[in-house]
């Protein structure tokens, strides 16, 4: 008999991991925590727990990764009014006239209860984007606030995100740069919503230079339009091949991919060989927004999903919108996030399925600059999930409750699994 004990033994679960083949059986693991850090795995950990769970055979898989949200206007649909004609230009209205009577108490409740929400449905690590087109930048100074209070259950990233465009108005380019001095992760941009195709052009350029100058991440709103005239991908991709940043550049949405000619998109793809950026998918606002003005057919609004999977190129999800005025909708489970993907996208084989699971967990941490410190394994930061599936496809086919999520190495939710009765004769 082992004298050894543990903070934490978690016992009789079934480890996923990222080489699993689609549908196979995850194998057997117990797994020993101390100081908030995993400090033993193995099929049986003879050596008893202070605490101890018994996961019944249950999924344990790293947390979900929130790639893209927008945590400021968060929990606002409604107010002050509907998006009645539910497009991109009508939400970015209604959020100007909403963030006049922004508060840093009125950002930070939403925020934290936001996140709250994604918590219990297993979201440890979160990327969200705060406006700082006011002057005031109170959405900005409220989320880094709440960064700082959340440290110790969940990781949030914060974004400087000029939604009216660096260049459309003449304060906002300051305001970036205040909000840089201020300590966000990362810089974003806007460019297809500058005034003129040079503003957006000019928008990216000082986006990598104030990145490279601060020492940031970039995460830019990138060609959330259904016009495929709107190719500002192309410049953030030269401008992170002549940068060399390479995979700590994320685009967002690039929406309008999906409706360039083929032999423009082929050549994009032939540049991207060069690059390692990131792409972060946001099926559910944007199979919502796009096509807004088309009849019939009308497009799916997504990016080239599979083409860029199958080029090897990091793809990660966000819900992006979580109750606000460009989607009422949304819990912040991931997902569902992670379903919408395979149907919009029709990215139905078994692999395929299983890389929409990876995009919200391994990739969603590759796009955060965080895969050092993720995943199940000895040595890496306690945090994991428990689900009551048997794979990656019953994960996502089925979406359910996640049963243990345990952060910083501490029991932080648990969720039973509903049982149905059944009384016909």
């Amino acid at each position: 008999m082992s004298s050894a004990s543990y903070e934490l033994v978690l016992r009789n679960g079934r480890l996923l991991q990222l080489t699993d083949a689609p549908l196979s059986e995850a194998q057997p693991v117990d797994i020993a925590i101390e100081s908030g850090q995993i400090v033993a795995m193995a099929p049986q950990i003879a050596a008893i727990g202070q605490s101890e769970l018994d996961l019944k055979g249950k999924l344990v898989s790293p947390p979900f990764v929130e790639s893209h949200v927008h945590l400021d206007s968060a929990l606002t649909a409604g107010q002050p009014r509907w998006n009645q004609s539910g497009t991109l230009f009508e939400g970015i209205e209604i959020w100007r006239e909403r963030k006049q009577d922004l508060s840093l108490e009125d950002v930070k409740e939403r925020a934290i209860q936001t996140l709250k929400q994604q918590a219990m449905q297993g979201v440890l690590y979160v990327r969200s984007h705060a406006d700082v087109s006011e002057a005031n930048l109170v959405a900005l100074k409220a989320l880094l606030e709440v960064r700082e209070q959340v440290k110790d259950w969940i990781t949030l990233q914060v974004v400087a995100f000029p939604q009216d465009g660096i260049y459309g108005s003449s304060k906002n380019e300051a305001l970036i740069e205040e909000a840089l001095k201020l300590g966000v992760d990362g810089i974003g941009g806007i460019p297809h919503y500058e005034l003129t195709r040079e503003d957006g052009v000019k928008s990216v350029h000082r986006i990598f230079e104030l990145a490279q100058q601060y020492d940031r991440l970039i995460d830019i709103h990138c060609d959330e339009i259904d016009d495929d005239n709107s190719r500002f991908l192309e410049v953030v991709i030269a401008c992170a091949i002549r940068s060399e940043l390479g995979s700590r550049v994320s685009a967002s949405h690039t929406t309008a991919f999906g409706s360039y000619n083929n032999a423009y998109a082929y050549k994009l793809l032939g540049f991207l060989r060069r690059t390692q950026i990131n792409f972060i998918v946001n099926p559910l606002i944007n199979i919502t927004l796009q096509g807004r003005t088309d009849t019939y057919p009308k497009r799916r609004g997504l990016t080239r999903v599979k083409e860029l999977w199958q080029q090897g190129m990091n793809l990660s999800l966000g819900h992006d919108c979580v109750q606000d005025c460009w989607y009422s909708l949304g819990t912040g489970n991931m997902l569902d996030v992670a379903s919408m993907l395979i149907h919009a996208a029709q990215m139905t084989g078994l692999d395929e399925i299983d890389a929409c699971y990876n995009m919200v967990t391994w990739n969603g941490a590759k796009t955060l600059n965080l895969a050092n410190q993720y995943g199940v394994e000895v040595g890496k930061p306690a945090n994991l999930i428990v689900l009551d599936a048997a794979n990656r496809f019953d994960a996502i086919r089925r979406r359910p409750p996640v049963s243990y999520v345990v952060s910083r190495g501490r029991l932080l939710a648990s969720t039973e699994t509903p049982v149905t009765q059944w009384n016909a004769p």
